[in-house]
């Protein structure tokens, strides 16, 4: 093994993160597969001695073979069934293909678009995650486009095209089409660092609402983790409730995160605060059910069910016994 590798030394790698200083999380390398620096990060990819395949973007986990199913399964269920029919969808992120995968499993589902900034990491899923994580990008409904987020989303809403590039061409499109808006929009994001901080500001939850179904559109964004980053969850939440009527916050279990533990940011146009996306109003048929590993409907519901610490720290938001633990 390359001990240059950033993060690898004696046979294991070990992330490096500015938000969780004083902790890391350690892997044992079987074997490195890929290493570059892309315009936007450093990638790397490695088969792991007992997780399968790793990406790690900027020395930081961003998926295993063994584990992503609890995310990419959570964070694209959770919203999806929190809608009636949703047939427009945008994806925010998710190089690595896995939220991709799951959203193509809702037939209802007709358009797909996606901004995913750094073209090399869906590159690399191609090749490296081909059989795992990547194996819907070539799904006629889907639209992929190769540049900002924010930049999309505001022409779409406003018109106001900053930056000529693939994503002002594509929401100059979907205008000319009167386009009637997302009914759901998946921000699969890495931390608020360097290209994904604009994706955790305020501005970008209002110009995500500018953009929904009227009524009915819902939004999940990866919502940090509980152990680490109660207060930023809380800036945002709190951020999110003056733009939403319904705002949430979930969480789901997975083994090589900080904390083995992440959550989501999830609102809704819909009234009736947490529940309103606690409930889902749909369920996987049973040709679904057969391909998910992690998420149901008990445990869509389930998993807006709060630590007592963090329902106390989150208490402003609770509008429904969800967010309070039961004595």
């Amino acid at each position: 093994m390359d001990e240059e590798i950033v993060g690898v030394e004696n046979g294991w790698f070990s992330e490096s993160e500015v938000m969780w200083p004083g902790q890391k999380f350690s892997l044992q390398v079987k074997k490195e597969l890929y290493h570059e620096k892309s315009k936007f990060q450093d990638i790397l990819v490695f088969e792991s001695e007992k997780y399968g395949r790793v990406l790690v973007l900027d020395g930081v986990i961003q998926l295993t073979e063994r584990d992503e199913c609890a995310y990419q399964e959570m964070i694209t269920h959770l919203p999806l069934f929190a809608h009636r029919n949703p047939q427009r969808v945008l994806i925010v992120g998710g190089g690595d293909g896995g939220v991709l995968r799951e959203v193509t499993k809702h037939e209802c589902v007709q358009l797909i678009d996606m901004c995913e900034i750094d073209a090399t990491v869906v590159k690399i899923a191609r090749e490296y995650f081909g059989e795992s994580t990547a194996t819907a990008f070539d799904d006629p409904r889907l639209t992929l486009v190769h540049d900002d987020a924010a930049e999309y989303l505001a022409v779409l809403a406003h018109g106001e095209v900053k930056h000529d590039g693939t994503a002002a061409e594509l929401a100059k499109k979907r205008r000319d089409e009167n386009f009637p808006g997302y009914d759901c929009i998946i921000v699969d994001s890495s931390d608020p660092v360097g290209p994904a901080q604009t994706l955790f500001e305020p501005q970008f939850y209002e110009a995500m609402r500018a953009v929904l179904t009227p009524g009915t559109g819902v939004i999940c964004a990866q919502g940090e983790c509980l152990w680490l980053h109660l207060d930023l969850i809380s800036s945002v939440l709190t951020a999110c409730s003056d733009i939403f009527p319904s705002v949430a916050y979930s969480y789901t279990s997975v083994p090589t995160y900080p904390c083995g533990q992440i959550g989501f940011i999830i609102a809704t146009l819909r009234p009736g605060g947490c529940n309103a996306i606690a409930k889902p109003l749909r369920f996987p048929t049973s040709q679904m059910l057969k391909s998910l590993k992690y998420y149901s409907s008990s445990m869509h519901t389930a998993s807006f069910v709060l630590p007592h610490f963090a329902a106390t720290a989150l208490e402003q938001f609770a509008n429904s016994p969800t967010f309070t633990s039961s004595s």
